[in-house]
């Protein structure tokens, strides 16, 4: 008696849907020695009722993986650049800052140069001082109420950047308090604490959490070292 393929068929053993796909992971290489395999399988289409071929999908997958390979090449490009142009403003700012002429110099320069370099609307320098808080607006006070909310600021020595507090938008920018939407705290150090340099922009996406603050760092050692250079000048 002659047994006809479909007999043949049914009595082959069945492998479930698990089986072969742990047997695919197990062996990726599988296609590559079946290649013919490739053109007879067919995917459901994710867009309408067609149907595309494995290969189809595959060639589908890899321009969509090097769509997105490109757009992080690009992101990382505007990267490079904006770092670029980050450290052009710094060193801008050092040669100027090498130049000013005693301590009111140094802040006049930090305030105008941070202004036009870093589009910022305000640019204020508030300097902890017992002798000379009385005789000027840049100066406060070792014990100013002011310089509370700052504390955090203080221990971890990092900038903070985005939406501050009332507290520490009133001891920074005063009066312009309200016109300021984002903003940057960058704190000061000699021996200890020297002061807090702010800069404030009345657009809320200038300033943001998100924002790298090496730079912003670079910015406080560069002002604090001029500082010191001034109030020894």
């Amino acid at each position: 008696m002659t047994t006809t393929q479909t007999e043949r068929d049914s009595a082959a053993p069945t492998l479930s849907d698990e089986a072969v796909e742990d047997y695919l992971k197990a062996h990726p290489d599988f296609f590559d020695r079946h290649t013919g395999l490739l053109a007879l399988m067919h995917l459901p289409h994710q867009v309408g009722g067609g149907a595309v071929s494995l290969v189809e999908r595959q060639v589908g997958l890899l321009r969509e993986k090097n769509r997105q390979l490109e757009r992080k090449l690009m992101d990382l490009v505007q990267v490079a650049r904006d770092n670029e142009h980050l450290s052009s403003r710094l060193h801008r700012l050092a040669l100027a800052l090498m130049e000013a002429d005693g301590l009111d110099g140094v802040l006049a320069t930090t305030q105008e140069l941070l202004r036009s370099e870093f589009k910022a609307d305000h640019v204020v320098v508030r300097l902890v001082s017992e002798q000379e808080a009385a005789d000027s607006p840049h100066h406060v006070p070792p014990d100013h109420a002011g310089l509370a909310a700052f504390e955090e600021l203080f221990e971890s020595r990092r900038p903070a950047c985005g939406r501050l507090d009332k507290h520490q938008l009133a001891f920074l920018f005063d009066e312009h308090a309200d016109e300021v939407a984002s903003a940057v705290a960058v704190p000061l150090f000699n021996a200890g604490r020297l002061g807090v340099l702010g800069l404030g922009s009345r657009e809320e996406a200038r300033f943001h959490p998100g924002m790298g603050t090496l730079f912003l760092g670079y910015l406080g050692e560069l002002v604090s070292a001029a500082v010191q250079g001034g109030r020894g000048a």
